[in-house]
Formats: C-alpha cells, sequence, structure tokens
C-alpha cells in the first residue's frame, strides 16, 4: 500500500494515520498497524515505545499536513474573500471526514493530553490564521469595520468540521458544498465594495 521508498517508520506511522482516521484510537491495534505498514512485531516496539507514541507521531503528522494544506491556500494572492473561499473549496477526501476533525470525537484521544495537544493547537493555528486573513480584509475595506475576525475565523472552522459531518450522515458530499456554499454567500463584500488586491509572493 505505501511507497517501497519509504522507510518502516514511516510506513508505521502512515498505517496509524490511516487507522486513525478510519478505526479511532481503541480500534487502532497494533497488530492491524503491523499488518497494513507490512512490519513485524519487533520492527514496531525497535522504532517506537507503543502504541501510544506511535498514535502520537501519527497525530502530529497529521496535524502539520493539515496545516501545510491549509495554508496553501490561505498564503496565496488575491483578496482576503478570495483567500478564505480558496481554503474552503479545496480539494478533501469530503466522506471521509476531517482527519483532524475527528480526533475531537474519539474520547481515548481526548483524554490523553499528549494525544490531544496537537488537535487542540492546530485546529487553534487554524482559527488563528483565518481571523489574520479577515484582519487583513478589515483593513483594506473589503470586509465592514464592524467584524469581528475571531468571530468569522470560529464560523469557518465550525463551517467546515460541520460540513464533514452532514456528508457523512447522508453519503454525499453535496451536503458538505452547500454548507460552503452558504457561508460564502455571507462572507460575500457588498456589491460596489473594491478591496484592495493582495500582491502575489514575490517568485
Amino acid at each position: 500500500m505505501y511507497s517501497g521508498a519509504m522507510s518502516t517508520p514511516d510506513r508505521l506511522i502512515e498505517a496509524t494515520r490511516d487507522l486513525l482516521w478510519e478505526r479511532g484510537y481503541v480500534g487502532t491495534s497494533p497488530k492491524a498497524i503491523q499488518r497494513l505498514a507490512g512490519a513485524g512485531q519487533g520492527s514496531m516496539y525497535h522504532h517506537f515505545q507503543g502504541k501510544q507514541e506511535l498514535a502520537l507521531a501519527a497525530i502530529v503528522r497529521t496535524a502539520a499536513l493539515l496545516r501545510e494544506a491549509a495554508d496553501q491556500a490561505l498564503t496565496g494572492p488575491g483578496t482576503a474573500y478570495g483567500r478564505i473561499e480558496a481554503y474552503l473549496t479545496r480539494e478533501r477526501e469530503v466522506l471521509r471526514g476531517c482527519p483532524v476533525g475527528r480526533l475531537t470525537t474519539d474520547p481515548d484521544v481526548m483524554a490523553d493530553a499528549r494525544l490531544r495537544a496537537p488537535v487542540d493547537e492546530t485546529l487553534g493555528w487554524l482559527r488563528g490564521r483565518i481571523a489574520e486573513i479577515v484582519q487583513e480584509g478589515v483593513d483594506a475595506g473589503e470586509f465592514g469595520p464592524d467584524t469581528v475576525p475571531d468571530e468569522i475565523a470560529a464560523t469557518v472552522v465550525a463551517t467546515v468540521q460541520g460540513g464533514y459531518v452532514l456528508a457523512r450522515a447522508s453519503g454525499s458530499a453535496a451536503s458538505f458544498d452547500a454548507a460552503v456554499r452558504g457561508l460564502l454567500a455571507l462572507l460575500a463584500p457588498p456589491p460596489g465594495r473594491a478591496p484592495a488586491r493582495r500582491p502575489s509572493p514575490p517568485a
């Protein structure tokens, strides 16, 4: 399943990431990890002290990948609204749910301070990053002066996470897409308001 060029620790981490996403912490057994990673028990415990340490490495990697994907959409050129739109409409595996957001519903992850920390930090980072962009939009006259960036950022993150839940419940990405369209309609600057465009980053 994984590239032959991947090291054994990487295969173990990737296997754990996939299993946590689909089965949760309890359903991610060491045997299932070893089977999916194509690694033996001795190899697994040579690289990691146990399931918790491996799960932590997997969650940290999942969080880093989410930050990278989100920041790529949010850091491009264009208006604040355009960058938020790029984030909301970026490609996702909607029916699998958010790999970070789903961990918040896992009681074993949430009960473990070490496992919960990268989840909380990543969602906090995302809200903060979006709030910065909304503030840029306020400063540029794109959004009204009464706009509260932290509240808009929380709404954006809540819409995405809630959209995943609706999509998984209905078995269709249409529910997620509808939530995104609705939020974008609410955030759209009024006609005639011409915000200053953000310059393209240097090559």
